[in-house]
């Protein structure tokens, strides 16, 4: 049997790749492939940690007119919802998962620390971190490279709408460059919109590796994490 090429990661889901498709926010069979996947990671002696977006729910810059802090809060109270629907499914699959929030809710999961996060992860759990950073101004991209740097994650896995990082957006340009392989700098020097000038910086200070990828074939997860070449490389 293949060896898993990581160790412990960072899974960033975006949120609109979680939505139905006709009418409701969330797509429950579409979850169920996904955790089945990251369920094979996990039984592969992978340590998963999962931060979700809220694309499928409410985005802060949807609040036009409204204070921009508040447009924000109202993203994260988005993305714990989806990370207690996550769960639910995870441990309708037969995981352990525990939800940890940036922000107090404890009638609903518990607050975040690294030093709970690493012993849950170590312990078997999949942790998914809700509430991004708990602060507004701050991507759910940026909470994933913060989050990644605190647990020690090797990588930061970025499960997309689109199979990988490109020049341009391909719905729209015929000619955009697909790239299997790109540095941080790359990304920010050509403003590539792979995920935030924020985050990115961020990675390259901190030598943070991630993965970009597809995730319409929910198997792509346990394919990355086995080493198969299915998306973009982004390293220093």
């Amino acid at each position: 049997m293949n060896q898993p090429k990581y160790h412990r990661i960072l899974l960033k889901l975006s949120g609109e790749a979680l939505a139905a498709e006709k009418g409701g926010i969330l797509n429950f069979d579409f979850i169920e492939q996904v955790a089945k996947q990251i369920k094979r990671c996990v039984d592969a002696g992978v340590q998963v940690a999962i931060i979700v977006g809220a694309g499928n729910i409410w985005r802060g810059r949807q609040g036009t007119g409204m204070d921009h802090c508040r447009a924000d809060h109202m993203g994260m109270l988005a993305t714990i919802i989806n990370s207690l629907a996550l769960q639910d499914v995870f441990l309708r699959v037969g995981m352990q998962a525990k939800v940890m929030t940036a922000v107090e809710m404890k009638a609903f999961a518990d607050v975040y620390t690294a030093r709970d996060a690493i012993e849950a992860l170590e312990s078997g759990k999949v942790v998914i971190f809700g509430g991004g950073l708990g602060i507004p101004f701050f991507s759910t991209d940026t909470a994933a490279a913060l989050r990644a740097a605190e647990i020690k994650a090797d990588c930061i896995l970025m499960a997309k709408n689109i199979d990988a990082i490109y020049s341009a957006d391909p719905k729209l340009d015929p000619n955009a460059v697909r790239y299997s392989d790109l540095t941080y700098l790359q990304i920010i020097e050509q403003n590539l919109r792979a995920l935030d000038m924020s985050s990115a910086t961020f990675c390259m200070d901190n030598n943070i590796n991630g993965y970009a990828f597809g995730l319409a074939d929910p198997e792509n997860i346990y394919r990355v994490v086995m080493g198969e070449a299915v998306g973009t490389a982004i390293h220093n």
